[in-house]
């Protein structure tokens, strides 16, 4: 059922790639501590070493499977009260992504205005995510996904270095990544460990 979400062209990342760029040395290397706000070392400390977009791109098929684990009855679970739905969960993992790659963006490009924050609990709130189906959400953060990854291939070692002011903090352009990366993971674990767990 996997490959449903993954367009017939979606061979591995590496095949698709130029020989000489798949042997190429990472270039957004893991950000250091000035590069982002010192919460988001919650997320950055989960993502392993190694080429981030690589990374980025391996996670597809892994959450994808993940997610694809959830019975349909499932889907609005909530682990506590007050907690979010898987369904909520999932789509608040697709808007920070897209907002942190467009903070990318932005700060690639060298825009000097400086981003705001926005209030992840108030947006879920507001946002449908809890009457989508699973498959409908997942399909979107595939998509979603795959563009990032291509953004951020696009990236070289200067462009990943360049800074911007988001949340009134100063974040580089490779940080994102990384953050993106980890908030991913952070979910994932949620997920297997306090989701699935109590749906038997």
């Amino acid at each position: 059922m996997c490959c449903a979400y993954l367009p017939r062209f979606a061979r591995s990342a590496e095949s698709r790639r130029d020989p000489a760029n798949a042997r190429r040395a990472p270039l957004l290397d893991r950000p250091d501590h000035s590069e982002y706000n010192e919460y988001y070392r919650l997320y950055t400390s989960k993502v392993p070493d190694g080429d981030i977009v690589t990374t980025l791109s391996d996670q597809i098929i892994e959450s994808v499977a993940l997610y694809e684990s959830v019975p349909p009855e499932g889907e609005t679970f909530a682990y506590a009260p007050g907690k979010w739905s898987i369904r909520e969960a999932l789509g608040h993992v697709i808007d920070t992504e897209r907002v942190f790659a467009l903070r990318a963006l932005c700060f690639a490009r060298q825009d000097p205005a400086a981003l705001p924050s926005f209030d992840q609990d108030e947006w879920v709130a507001v946002s449908n995510a809890g009457q989508r189906v699973l498959a409908d959400l997942l399909e979107e953060w595939v998509h979603l996904r795959k563009t990032n990854v291509a953004m951020f291939r696009s990236f070289d070692e200067e462009t990943g270095l360049r800074r911007g002011i988001a949340s009134e903090r100063e974040f580089s352009v490779r940080s994102f990544a990384w953050i993106i990366a980890g908030h991913e993971l952070h979910h994932g674990g949620l997920l297997a460990e306090r989701y699935l767990p109590g749906l038997g």
